[in-house]
């Protein structure tokens, strides 16, 4: 804790910088999520008048920041609905190039939905953004650990994850990517000792914070080398379409995730037309003994179901014989 934690979370950082393909440079240790994202949205270089773009699916903490900025700075926050269901890459791209403008500084977009499991098209709505000349901040919390994260290829200026979902860390651990030509614009979120506005460590203050949760981010990355990134997805994926695709014709039963394989992997979500979400997770839940999260707003009624490696079939076959009975309630 006092001779060698600094050293500790630097080890952490460069092996989370390896499995997402960028510079240890670029990337350091965070609690969360929350904390990586709204540090970018706080620290931004935001002057009256400069618009922000995001979706009204993404995650609530960072909306209400950008709302924050609005009050503070006097930015414009303007926002998106992505559809449960796109027909094309191209229509979720052209629903964020509609928003741009001139006065666009940043672009904040999921890699995974949390709410529906939905994958986004990120490399070409970066692609689309920077012709604009317009930043992209990607919140990728449900994805390192869960699915392929290049971020080379992904071409994003910020992103954010938390390890302590997918790559099953302990609570508390987080990563933040920042573009290495991005780092001087950004402010910190508290003050750190490290003044050199070149290097990303000056982000990265969190004050007191337990050393085992950075230490074991080693342990984790070593359980998913030894399981393999490919085999870990392919087997997420198959989880979630072995149970929703049993439940995708059955009637008073909505799923809000898409059809293409390749827009979702473990995350899904499922809805009842006769019930609503609140009255379905706690009917799982009483009735069935399953665990879910009730997701109820702008296009999204439904539970968000997240199994993981270890989950079975035997239990998936129980959740989709609780839902069919569900669903023939009146």
């Amino acid at each position: 804790m006092r001779t060698v934690q600094w050293e500790n979370k630097d080890k952490a950082a460069a092996r989370v910088a390896q499995l997402v393909n960028c510079s240890e440079k670029e990337l350091v240790i965070t609690r969360n999520t929350t904390e990586s994202l709204d540090m970018i949205i706080g620290g931004f270089p935001w002057e009256k008048g400069d618009e922000a773009v995001f979706a009204v699916q993404d995650y609530g903490a960072m909306q209400i920041h950008f709302h924050q900025m609005e009050d503070r700075y006097g930015i414009v926050c303007k926002k998106v609905s992505v559809p449960n269901h796109p027909e094309s890459d191209e229509e979720i791209v052209s629903l964020y190039e509609s928003q741009l403008t001139p006065k666009t500084k940043l672009l904040m977009i999921c890699h995974m939905i949390n709410v529906t499991g939905q994958i986004l098209p990120v490399r070409k709505i970066c692609d689309m953004a920077h012709a604009h000349g317009v930043e992209v901040m990607v919140d990728g919390a449900h994805c390192v650990g869960h699915i392929k994260v290049d971020l080379a290829e992904l071409n994003c200026d910020y992103y954010g994850s938390s390890l302590h979902k997918w790559l099953c860390s302990p609570l508390g651990a987080g990563m933040l990517y920042v573009a290495e030509k991005n780092i001087p614009k950004i402010w910190p979120l508290f003050a750190e000792h490290e003044e050199d506005d070149t290097k990303i460590r000056r982000l990265n203050h969190t004050g007191t914070h337990p050393v085992h949760t950075d230490l074991t981010i080693n342990d984790a990355v070593d359980y998913l080398d030894m399981i393999g990134l490919e085999r870990k997805e392919n087997r997420m994926r198959y989880l979630q379409r072995y149970w929703s695709d049993q439940l995708r014709d059955v009637e008073n039963v909505v799923i809000n995730t898409p059809l293409e394989p390749h827009r979702s992997c473990g995350i899904a979500n499922v809805g009842l037309t006769n019930m609503k979400p609140s009255e379905m997770a706690k009917t799982l839940l009483d009735e069935f003994n399953i665990w879910t999260v009730a997701i109820d707003f702008e296009n999204v009624h439904g539970c968000r179901i997240t199994p993981n490696v270890f989950t079975t079939t035997n239990e998936l076959d129980q959740f989709v014989s609780a839902i069919k009975t569900m669903a023939k309630r009146t």
